[in-house]
């Protein structure tokens, strides 16, 4: 078995963080986000990995390399064109033909592969979809499943809540009969073009429902941040990693940072500075009296004196300058300087 992760996108939902850094890379809680999603599938037993790219592609690879360093076997293609998330699928494949595991590549989770594998093997499945059980159905398309868990449709954003909430949580596994339904070199959608086909074809195909495993979608920074607080909170303390070693973080006696904080290495917290609930990337600089609560910082940036910061994601390379306020749902670009008394 082997795993393909779709990270082909531009990241447009999630600018201007994805401006300089693809989305596949980057930071949660400091490490790329992608690293995540290797885990997960290492855990599974599953070591074989190809990374569908298209956005930065050289970026990447030079971060993550050929995978040794994670416990795996990493592949890298480039699509030569936009090829849908099933086109993207027929072109990974090339020659190969065996079961698959498809995970779109802006998906947190902790869910047990080695669960929807079983279940997947055991209903001799052509495909499995994950879904997952939201709150407020109408913002989603929809899996509409029978008793048995076998798919029967898909319903686009409902105007009003029909009886149904799992949405399509992008974890697919995939046996190789599904590559003869998906022409070469094409641009093709799971969504709107592949699994009508499978369903047309009444193959074998069913739902892997979540129970209490964590799931987002972390493609806007909203929920980016979001699931920064959720991990913080322990939700998905078991994928969670601090830094620490030879370069750990230099803070002041007189300054605060507590323990739900996560402080990378090289950063320097100066006295009378506050962290709370908080992420500080690499090299991050922040000067006296400064107020940090419920943000995201990525590496190097500098935090003048008394500024505050609440509620919000600060790209790398900023410089947020003295006085500054950077309120609730602020996101700040790379390389963005905000000048003293700044209000956002």
């Amino acid at each position: 078995m082997q795993a393909l992760i779709l990270a082909g996108g531009r990241g447009t939902r999630l600018r201007p963080l994805t401006v300089y850094t693809p989305k596949p890379i980057v930071p949660m809680l400091n490490r790329p986000f992608v690293l995540y999603q290797i885990e997960m599938l290492r855990e599974a037993g599953i070591y074989d990995i190809t990374l569908s790219l298209s956005y930065q592609p050289d970026k990447i690879e030079l971060l993550l390399g050929n995978g040794a360093e994670h416990g795996v076997s990493l592949r890298y293609i480039t699509e030569p064109m936009p090829m849908g998330t099933g086109g993207a699928y027929k072109f990974a494949a090339g020659g190969f033909r065996e079961t698959t595991i498809v995970l779109n590549g802006d998906i947190l989770t902790d869910l047990d592969l080695k669960k929807m594998v079983r279940s997947h093997a055991g209903k001799k499945a052509d495909a499995t979809i994950a879904v997952y059980r939201v709150e407020d159905p109408t913002r989603y398309g929809l899996v509409k499943t029978d008793e048995d868990g076998k798919v029967i449709g898909f319903v686009e954003k409902p105007d009003s809540d029909i009886g149904i909430n799992t949405i399509n949580a992008g974890i697919y596994i995939l046996e190789p009969t599904i590559l003869d339904l998906i022409a070469k070199d094409e641009n093709l959608s799971f969504e709107y073009d592949v699994f009508p086909e499978i369903l047309k074809r009444n193959l074998a195909f069913y739902a892997f429902f979540f129970k209490k495993e964590y799931w987002k979608d972390i493609g806007t920074p909203e929920s980016y941040w979001r699931a920064h607080m959720d991990m913080l909170e322990g939700k998905l303390a078991r994928l969670r990693e601090d830094d620490a070693g030879p370069d750990a973080p230099d803070v002041a006696t007189h300054a605060t940072v507590d323990k739900s904080s996560v402080i990378g290495k090289n950063c320097t917290v100066k006295p009378g500075a506050v962290v709370s609930n908080s992420v500080l990337g690499e090299g991050v600089l922040v000067e006296e009296r400064a107020i940090i609560e419920n943000a995201v910082i990525w590496p190097y940036t500098r935090i003048s004196v008394a500024a505050e910061i609440r509620d919000s994601v600060i790209g790398k390379s900023c410089h947020v300058g003295r006085n500054a306020s950077i309120g609730s749902g602020s996101v700040i670009g790379d390389k963005s300087t905000l000048t003293d008394y700044t209000r956002v």
